[in-house]
């Protein structure tokens, strides 16, 4: 069987941990690819139970399914196991989950990093959210970085952490005034780390090779969304890895040949959190009845979400750069009640149209949306489970979304309940 890659396709949460559930019970390997505990979503069973997870991919909630933290994610253990922890207390059973060996730790000096330097930052400030992830990710490429294998040395990652934060400790002390950080009580704190973790470490890249070659469904989710792709999104305000479809193969080791299919999650509407140019964003009553009607808060920061109407040259945009073979549109309920519904279709960059995204930096903050006005609907359509069944100004807003997204909507979310869903084309046909 091939893999199939599930992706943000605006700026993040979009409601991929939905997604990623409603395949859940037919994917027997769900593996997380980039990212951190900067991410999360939010999951509900069955049983009307909700669950936000943070590094964890949503596959634990599965019984029978492997979760897999990808070599692509940087790891902060303690968060992992206190995620672990509360699963565990609710009556999930989390023995499956593996860790990939050459994933990195997010360390004591990346938080601090973090923490201090965005905050010297001011109004330039990027809007991270201080967990270290920017700075693991920056020691990865430096190749200075500590990875989940090295727990399984306390020497190798003693000697790791002394040379490392021979610079670090000087950044923090002599530029931030901030106490310096010892290796000997870093050591002992990730020595227990290790007891707690050894015997979820394995060499993903060759277990999921194996799933592959039996012939079982691999399931790979991004976190956050293309926009927020350090190579593809709008930079610098963007995160540290590569959330798009490129980025599932570099961070699970699953070559691209075997990817068949790339699912992207599109919001019926567009939503933002932290900072950066969004340009179809509102100020006004449309965009709190959005912010209220769609629980627009973040399921890691806790920060009210930026909230606008949908905008079709990120989701062309999204489509081009992941090879999106199928839209999962979600929240379409959200809408209901509204007279009418506007569609950003093109960009104005300074009385000039825009029908793709400007080049330039600048160009993308000068962006004002050109709107076609679709007609709203004022049904309750949480109850629709066949595209039928959607009001007659629904269906027609779906198949616009599509039309001016460049591929086609297969799923479409309805509300918030795991079965809340209308399924045009099986994902997994």
């Amino acid at each position: 069987m091939p893999a199939v890659v599930l992706i943000g396709a605006q700026w993040g949460d979009e409601g991929k941990g939905k997604a990623t559930d409603l395949l859940g019970g037919r994917v027997p390997y769900v593996v997380r690819y980039q990212g951190g505990n900067n991410a999360g979503h939010t999951v509900i069973t069955p049983d009307g139970e909700r669950y936000a997870l943070h590094l964890i991919p949503s596959g634990i909630l599965t019984p029978g399914c492997t979760p897999v933290i990808g070599n692509g994610v940087v790891v902060d253990p303690q968060v992992l196991i206190g995620e672990l922890a509360g699963l565990e207390e609710r009556g999930v059973d989390t023995s499956r989950l593996v860790i990939s060996a050459d994933a990195h730790l997010i360390m004591p000096h990346h938080r601090a990093l973090d923490r201090v330097t965005e905050r010297f930052l001011g109004k330039r400030k990027i809007g991270t959210t201080g967990r270290g992830i920017g700075p693991a990710y920056g020691d990865k490429v430096a190749r200075t970085g500590i990875r989940v294998a090295d727990l399984l040395d306390l020497s190798i990652l003693r000697q790791k952490l002394e040379g490392t934060l021979v610079e670090k400790n000087q950044v923090l002390v002599k530029v931030y005034n901030r106490r310096a950080i010892d290796v000997d009580e870093v050591v002992e704190e990730y020595a227990g780390y290790a007891e707690q973790l050894r015997d979820r470490i394995a060499d993903t890249r060759l277990l999921l090779a194996g799933a592959l070659d039996a012939g079982e469904w691999v399931l790979l989710e991004g976190s956050q969304g293309t926009l927020l792709d350090v190579d593809h999104g709008t930079y610098p305000f963007v995160t540290s890895s590569n959330p798009t479809a490129g980025g599932a193969s570099t961070g699970s080791g699953i070559g691209p040949t075997r990817i068949s299919r790339v699912v992207g999650i599109l919001k019926a509407y567009t939503t933002r959190v932290g900072s950066g140019p969004f340009p179809t964003e509102l100020f006004d009553a449309n965009g709190e009845y959005l912010r209220k009607q769609g629980g627009e808060v973040g399921v890691t920061t806790g920060r009210d979400r930026r909230c606008g109407w949908f905008d079709a040259v990120v989701a062309r945009y999204a489509s081009r750069v992941n090879g999106i073979t199928d839209y999962f549109l979600t929240k379409l309920d959200v809408l209901s009640g509204l007279e009418t519904v506007p569609v950003c279709v093109a960009y104005d960059v300074d009385g000039v149209r825009h029908d793709e995204m400007p080049m330039t930096q600048t160009g993308f903050h000068h962006a004002r949306p050109v709107y076609e006005e679709l007609p709203g609907w004022s049904e309750d359509i949480r109850h629709c489970r066949t595209f039928d069944q959607l009001p007659a100004n629904a269906q027609a807003y779906v198949r616009r979304v599509e039309e001016l997204s460049g591929a086609r909507v297969s799923v479409i979310g309805v509300g918030p309940g795991r079965d809340e869903n209308v399924v045009v084309h099986d994902l997994l046909d």
